[in-house]
């Protein structure tokens, strides 16, 4: 419980607000110090977590223009992209990482919650999730213990609302042993004329409040996630929400009713920073005033100061300024619901945030002082010690990896089959319903999710992607790498990329070289979507994922979305009918420069990553595409993490009875470690029908892309890769694939 007290400087501190910071606000209350209530919103509003001081002016690099966009980056809750036909999309990616690193299972489910509302703020219908997570060392109980409560936290929450988790990526490394990551992305879909704002307008509208009742689970959570984790971190407990899908799914139904009927005006959810967020968002985005009584607000827990009601971040509700004299039906949707939905205020001429408790004015700031005038900041961009020491070390590991030249490729393609960065990740998507809505066409563990979209008779692809190591190995290249894979797991599916939404994981900013890989990171990645057309719609900057022993590696998360225009075109990265010519489309390249292979094989867990060329990346998705498009293709599957050789037994693995393949590599290789299991970018597998081989040959000739026939899909259930008439590998596909099915957890 917080009790109200005045302000002095080290409250001040506590509360993360610098010498500087309390001058200026100072400043904006006309020379006057804040009251406690006042302390709270400040807090709140002008934590990393809630203003991006420390990210904006790099975020604005960011390309987010364009034909399709109808809601942009930072205009509104998520970003809204028309798909044709009066349809449309919104979709975003959020953390919820320091709850999780403390409480995973409701740290998860509230973050999974949290982005369900984003999605049907914008008056879209959700439809389908997935998720994006980093732990440590599987094999450590407290790594088991996050992992299982993070996995059981998404499925609790995803199944019981009844929304699929489609699709997602697992990653380990020991850099994020106390620092999980649970990143949630939902994507909603609507017509175009439901399109909802979240903007207070309209001088003397009522505010209402909707939803569960306010307690005081996840005080200050925001300021929470703004700040390194520590050993007092399990304090923090009380920063943790609680999560109810039930109570959820009973709000998104009203809600979506209720923006149905042209009653509201705007709306916005209680995420971070609870009503403090959504009353002075609403607000500032309105360009008007709000007078609020707290004392309405539904309350399930006695004693609440304004100051804890305000920066509450309970679950499960949401602000709507309705248009007045329309009361009553949100009243009688809410009621039908059996919902809270309560006046606590109106909207008001000016630009005050007034907040009042029994008609007393505990709080009188302006919003946009909340949200616009935020001070951002510019860090120190040095680039880290380790990098160049890195590059010299990463060339002497990979001398010393193809040196030995008797190894036993068999071997090593078990093990990192087996390994937990490669291995199936079948016991965390089982927890998910991933077929509820029957929406779900390619479902878990090929390169893309893909749904069928029956009331707009539309196909979308989805993905998420980041390799951590790669980033740290160079930032800039392994953001780059990162649009491009998720790029290339979607045109693999047949889809074309049409948008990105990110989540960027980095740690403390005010260290130089954590803002040096940051700044990097957002030129990677800004280079690689204006490349391939894909706006950046929004998304979330994760700062402080960082303990004493040093921060994670730098994780810039990518979650594209794509559209198929038909049917036949969607793929899957498996194997389909014995006799299929197996063509490997792309570069041949050899680089184990942070690779799995080094990291598995070699136990080398960093290293400089390979090269990003995104005219070449571009060429080659471009081919591919085409080649669907065609109908020449059978299957289609990049080759990332354990390069070619895992790749072909990924290929070789299917539900319906698994295939072989009898490979000859027919170019000049330099090292058969390197050639076998090298992460050489822009590289992708297909197979093609094998009535239509001619016919392919003939199509290709009018691009310019390296491709070459390397062997054919067999019958015989082995899988064998061969140069130069030498085996470098022979193995049965069943005990491959019982190595890849050894679990992670």
């Amino acid at each position: 419980m917080y009790k109200d007290q005045p302000v002095t400087d080290k409250l001040v501190e506590e509360h993360g607000i610098s010498p500087e910071e309390h001058v200026n606000i100072k400043k904006m209350l006309g020379n006057r110090e804040m009251n406690f209530t006042e302390l709270g919103l400040f807090s709140v509003m002008w934590s990393e977590h809630c203003s991006y001081k420390n990210s904006k002016p790099l975020l604005k690099t960011l390309p987010n223009t364009g034909d399709n966009i109808l809601v942009g980056a930072g205009e509104e809750n998520a970003g809204v992209i028309d798909i044709g036909d009066g349809w449309a999309i919104s979709f975003k990616i959020e953390s919820h990482n320091h709850p999780s690193a403390i409480e995973p299972f409701q740290g998860a489910a509230t973050g999974v919650g949290g982005i369900i509302r984003d999605i049907f703020t914008m008056g879209a219908k959700p439809i389908a999730v997935m998720d994006s997570l980093r732990f440590g060392d599987p094999s450590k109980p407290r790594t088991k213990w996050l992992a299982n409560g993070v996995v059981a936290g998404i499925a609790h929450y995803g199944n019981c609302i009844g929304l699929p988790t489609i699709a997602g990526e697992t990653f380990f490394d020991s850099s994020y042993e106390t620092n999980p990551l649970v990143n949630a992305f939902c994507l909603g879909i609507l017509r175009h004329e439901h399109l909802a704002k979240g903007a207070a307008t309209g001088v003397g509208n009522p505010v209402f409040y909707v939803g569960a009742a306010t307690g005081r689970d996840g005080i200050h959570g925001a300021t929470f996630a703004s700040e390194d984790l520590d050993d007092s971190s399990e304090e923090r407990r009380s920063a943790v929400q609680v999560g109810d899908p039930f109570m959820e799914k009973l709000l998104m139904e009203a809600c979506l009713e209720l923006l149905k009927t042209g009653a509201v005006v705007g709306i916005q959810d209680m995420g971070a920073a609870g009503l403090a967020c959504s009353c002075s968002e609403t607000a500032s985005r309105g360009n008007a005033g709000t007078d609020v009584d707290l004392s309405l607000v539904p309350q399930r827990e006695e004693g609440m100061i304004p100051y804890e009601i305000l920066c509450s971040e309970s679950q499960e509700r949401m602000l709507v300024i309705v248009k007045k004299g329309r009361e009553k039906e949100v009243n009688d949707i809410f009621e039908k619901w059996d919902l809270h939905a309560v006046q606590i205020g109106t909207v008001i001429d000016g630009e005050k945030m007034i907040v009042r408790n029994n008609g007393e004015i505990v709080a009188d700031v302006k919003a946009k002082d909340l949200t616009d005038n935020v001070p951002e900041y510019t860090r120190k961009v040095i680039e880290a010690d380790y990098f160049s020491k890195l590059k010299e070390q990463n060339d002497k590991d990979i001398e010393k990896a193809l040196a030995k030249n008797n190894l036993d490729h068999n071997n090593s393609l078990s093990k990192l089959l087996s390994s937990p960065n490669i291995a199936s990740k079948h016991e965390i998507y089982e927890q998910y319903d991933h077929m509820v809505k029957t929406n779900s066409t390619v479902l878990p563990g090929s390169d893309a999710a893909v749904l069928l979209v029956k009331e707009a008779d539309k196909i979308l692809a989805m993905t998420t992607d980041c390799n951590g190591r790669y980033c740290y190995g160079d930032p800039f290249t392994g953001a780059k790498i990162a649009v491009s894979e998720a790029a290339r797991n979607l045109t693999c599916s047949g889809a074309t990329p049409i948008a990105v939404t990110n989540c960027l994981n980095f740690g403390n900013p005010y260290n130089s070289d954590v803002y040096w890989q940051f700044n990097l990171a957002i030129k990677g990645m800004s280079e690689a979507c204006i490349k391939f057309d894909t706006p950046v719609t929004g998304g979330n900057v994760s700062f402080y994922n960082q303990n004493p022993d040093g921060a994670v590696f730098p994780t810039p998360v990518i979650g594209m979305v794509g559209l198929i225009e038909k049917k036949e075109h969607i793929t899957s990265q498996f194997f389909k009918e014995a006799g299929d010519m197996i063509v490997l489309l792309g570069p041949v390249g050899e680089e184990l420069g942070a690779s799995e292979y080094m990291n598995v094989i070699e136990g080398v867990s960093i290293g400089t990553p390979p090269a990003c060329d995104l005219e070449m990346e571009y060429n080659i998705q471009s081919f591919c595409r085409e080649s669907i498009k065609s109908g020449f293709v059978s299957s289609a599957h990049d080759i990332s993490e354990g390069g070619l050789a895992v790749s072909l037994a990924e290929c070789c693995f299917s539900s319906l009875g698994h295939l072989g393949a009898a490979i000859e590599l027919p170019y000049e290789i330099v090292n058969n470690t390197s050639a076998l299991f090298g992460e050489t970018q822009s590289r992708i597998i297909l197979s093609i029908k094998k009535d239509k081989i001619k016919d392919f040959m003939n199509f290709s000739a009018n691009y310019r892309v390296p491709f070459c026939e390397i062997g054919k899909v067999t019958e015989e259930k082995d899988l064998i890769i061969s140069a130069k008439g030498k085996k470098l590998i022979e193995r049965s596909i069943n005990d491959l694939f019982d190595s890849w099915m050894i679990g992670v957890l």
